[in-house]
């Protein structure tokens, strides 16, 4: 099938990549006529395991290319795909402005019937409104669909091409005929397609973004509890993950969520509930409770040293999450800002996010180029992401490094056992 996506962020190039790896001939489009110049160069714009060997491979197969001019595209395409930002008001509303700029553009450029697919992630009611900016602007014959994706950042590829499930909102039977044939090959050893309204569509994705942003700070609190009554959060988690009905998915105590999703999500679905006089009560305190748990580990620090001015912590780990570089909502940030504003000295250090990171930092922080290096004269260490390459350091060659063998743990990454018999003094979450 013939394909262009528009918008080559983290949604779109994933999902133009992906479709041109099952065969079909993609255009990704952007307006920013760097990026395209980078991209057709093979050069990537995000950090996402995998993702620059399928579309070198796909371009060089000339499955894949990239344009900044949308008409052409859309004319040579059978489905269109929105896959724009969509920002976040200072009241958690989602900003249209570009889905519906978007659409009025393909609009205008439509030569015949389109499929015109929304994969941003919008608000409820956003396809109508989409399909109420393409009838003003054509007589075409359109279908529009609302598609929204659940793809979890540095799993990506795999998350794509084998879903648990594909969702799809179309209301008329020509739209979703053709979706069902795109998305066949992903679907193939049983994942559904469910075909629903797009109403439907549109809020399954705020639902489960918002479902699990909820068992995470559920979770937080469950943690804190143990804390105070001397119980161990990971006997608790696995206790209560065995359940079948709960599962144990989304049940790790930390520092809190972050990254592009579930924050704005979580806002998001208490905005449009609000909008129509319903307060979602349970998402405010997921909120809360998240914020709150972003700077848990600073509070630790200062009951540890008594006063923080003047101590050099060293910092592990900055992205939201591993396998990406992204810092969007990133508990690193306010944690780092609270030691920053203590009259603490950082030293910090990620495999993937410094470059993000000392664009946010600037001079403020110093970042080191090993792990090992922000170790150099440390009063103590804050683990913040969960990295494969911090979970089984050479502890002996830390205590050399550090100036106090004391480590703050956002992520339980050791057993609280294993870093005594070490010599550290060590801090975690929800466990003694």
């Amino acid at each position: 099938m013939r394909i262009a996506v528009v918008g080559t962020g983290y949604v779109g190039l994933v999902a133009g990549t992906c479709f041109a790896e099952s065969g079909n001939e993609v255009v990704c489009v952007d307006q920013d006529a760097a990026k395209i110049r980078s991209l057709r160069r093979g050069k990537m714009p995000i950090y996402e395991p995998g993702l620059e060997e399928l579309v070198r491979r796909n371009s060089q197969e000339g499955r894949l290319t990239f344009a900044t001019q949308l008409p052409k595209a859309v004319r040579a395409a059978e489905i269109v795909f929105i896959a724009v930002g969509t920002p976040q008001g200072e009241d958690g509303s989602a900003d249209l402005q570009h889905v519906l700029a978007v659409a009025r553009d393909v609009a205008r450029a439509m030569n015949g019937y389109k499929v015109i697919v929304n994969k941003s992630t919008v608000p409820v009611g956003t396809a109508v409104k989409v399909r109420e900016v393409v009838r003003r602007e054509t007589t075409h014959p359109f279908s529009v669909v609302s598609n929204p994706e659940f793809l979890k950042q540095g799993a990506a590829i795999d998350d794509f091409m084998k879903p648990d499930r594909v969702v799809v909102g179309a209301e008329d039977p020509r739209g979703a005929a053709l979706m069902s044939e795109l998305y066949a090959p992903f679907t193939r050893t049983g994942a559904p397609i469910m075909m629903m309204d797009c109403a439907s569509a549109e809020l399954a994705k705020y639902a489960a973004n918002a479902m699990l942003a909820t068992r995470i700070s559920f979770m937080n609190e469950i943690a804190n509890v143990c804390e105070l009554v001397g119980a161990d959060v990971d006997e608790v988690r696995r206790a209560i993950g065995s359940d079948r009905r709960i599962g144990s998915s989304f049940l790790f105590p930390g520092i809190g969520y972050g990254g592009s999703c579930f924050p704005k999500d979580v806002k998001a679905v208490m905005h449009f509930a609000a909008e129509r006089d319903y307060e979602f009560k349970i998402l405010k305190a997921v909120e809360t409770v998240n914020q709150l748990q972003k700077t848990r580990l600073v509070a630790r620090m200062r009951t540890h040293f008594g006063h923080l001015k003047g101590k050099t912590i060293a910092v592990w780990g900055l992205a939201f999450k591993p396998r990406t570089d992204d810092m969007r909502e990133a508990p690193s940030i306010p944690l780092i800002e609270a030691l920053l504003s203590a009259g603490v000295t950082v030293q910090a250090y990620d495999p993937e996010a410094t470059r993000v990171a000392k664009g946010l930092f600037g001079a403020r922080v110093t970042f080191a180029a090993r792990s090992y290096d922000a170790l150099k004269g440390a009063d103590g260490l804050a683990i913040l992401t969960e990295w494969n390459e911090f979970r089984r350091p050479d502890f002996a060659k830390m205590l050399k490094l550090m100036r106090s063998p004391v480590i703050f743990d956002g992520r339980n990454l050791f057993a609280p056992e294993q870093m005594k018999q070490s010599g550290f003094t060590y801090y975690s979450i929800g466990r003694h």
